[in-house]
Formats: C-alpha cells, structure tokens, sequence
C-alpha cells in the first residue's frame, strides 16, 4: 500500500519576463515556493531578469534551478524547434552557463535543472533527445540534480547516468494516461481552478495515482509539485495548494533539503 506523503517541494517557472515586459508575479511566488526554476535567456529573460529573479530567490531562501528552453522567445518555448539531440544537449548547456554566472553575481548558487515548455515535452518521450541532454548537463557539472516530469524519459536517462533525479508533478495540467501532460489547446489541458487542484493534488499524494483525461488513473512518483508562474490564477493556486497541504500535515520545503 502507498505510503501517503509527508513532505513535498513547491516549484514555479520564473523569470520568464525580458526587458522591461514582466511575465507572472515573481515576488509574491517567491515568497510562496520552495525552488525557482528560472529562465536562462532561452524562451525567456536577459541578464537583468536573471539577475534580479535570482537575488529576489537568495533573499526567500528559495532553492534556484536552471529552466533552459528552446530558443524561440516569440513562441515562449511552446514550439519544437528542429535539432539534432546532440545541438539540443549544447543549448541547454550554453543556458545553465549564463544563469550560472548571475548566480555568481547575485551570490547565490544553481543546483538543478528542468527543462522547459516543448523542450520538456519532447525530452519526456524521445530517449535519444533526453539521454543528450542528461549527459551534456553531467558534463557540464555532475553535481546538478535533474527535476523531471514524473515516469518519462528524462527520468530514465538521469537514473542511467547516475545523476541525482527528483519527479515532479503538476498542479496546473491535466495527465495523459502515458504520464504526458495533455498538449496545450486540448481539451483537459489546463485546470484553472485552485480548489480543484489542490483537491486533485491531495488524492495523488495519498494514493500514489494521477486521475487522467483517457482512462484510469496511473501510479506517479512525486517530490516535487510545479505551478506554473505565467499562469494568471499562480498566486492564488500556489496559497491554496500551500494552505491545503499544511492543513492535511504535509510539509512544504525543497527536494534538495534531503
């Protein structure tokens, strides 16, 4: 029998505005998550977003993560971008360096990586795309943790390569019965309502199952729970989740606290 958790980490996808255009409410999440993955300047930011996102992280004690994301600002990452696996291992990589070096600058540090948008997407079902990008980002520094959707490729690729690799699930997508989310502009694709995912959320962690839009519900590992920051209901969902989890007796604080 399923164990029912006891302590689960809150993400957001931050810094994701670039110049003076802001994308989400980056404070107030910051003061709501546990770890930000924040853009690297890919499908969003510029050294000044990073920047700032990051010192506004190191001052809520929020655990920092690198989102590197195809390089399409005008499609926000939402597009497959044609590459081949070894290009798409190099452009993550190039992205991690830049928001490692503000983190440098804003005196905090990177220790994980997740992938963004349909970069995300793609390495979650292409073994040969997520083992490229497991193993340049272990190249780049072995020390990093990989956040991956929960039973997908990139999962698999991490554990191969012997990196440490946390599972995610998310508040604010609905689930394919393969352990994909639901392709955004599908039926099912988003849930908009906080209650109801904080009610979906609290089923899962205390079952081990995800309910999805094509057939019975499937087993997910968790440690860590994203709502997405660019949402327009981030806030409210993020105080909701935050407010029903603690009331059920499950803590809030980062996969990287073990």
């Amino acid at each position: 029998m399923t164990q029912p958790t006891k302590k689960i980490d809150l993400n957001s996808d931050l810094g994701e505005g670039f110049g003076p255009w802001r994308m989400g409410d980056d404070p107030t999440m910051l003061s709501l998550v546990t770890s930000a993955n924040i853009a690297c300047g890919g499908h969003a930011s510029d050294p000044e977003t990073m920047f700032e996102t990051l010192t506004l992280a190191k001052k809520n004690d929020v655990i920092v993560g690198a989102h590197p994301g195809y390089n399409d600002r005008e499609g926000f990452g939402r597009r497959v971008i044609p590459m081949f696996p070894d290009e798409i291992g190099r452009m993550v990589v190039a992205q991690i360096g830049s928001l490692h070096a503000m983190a440098k600058l804003a005196g905090t540090q990177v220790s994980y990586v997740k992938a963004h948008g349909a970069l995300a997407n793609l390495a979650a079902r292409d073994a040969d795309v997520a083992k490229a990008m497991v193993q340049a980002i272990k190249r780049l520094d072995d020390n990093l943790t990989i956040l991956a959707i929960s039973g997908t490729q990139v999962e698999h690729a991490a554990n191969a390569a012997s990196m440490r690799v946390y599972s995610e699930i998310f508040a604010d997508r609905g689930y394919l019965s393969s352990g994909q989310l639901v392709p955004r502009g599908q039926a099912g694709a988003m849930i908009h309502d906080p209650a109801e995912a904080a009610n979906r959320l609290l089923q899962m962690l205390e079952t081990g199952l995800m309910p999805v839009i094509d057939g019975d519900p499937i087993p997910l590992t968790a440690h860590s729970i994203c709502v997405h920051g660019d949402s327009a209901s981030a806030v409210a969902m993020a105080q909701e989740i935050r407010s029903e989890l603690n009331n059920a007796g499950i803590s809030i604080r980062s996969f990287m606290s073990d």
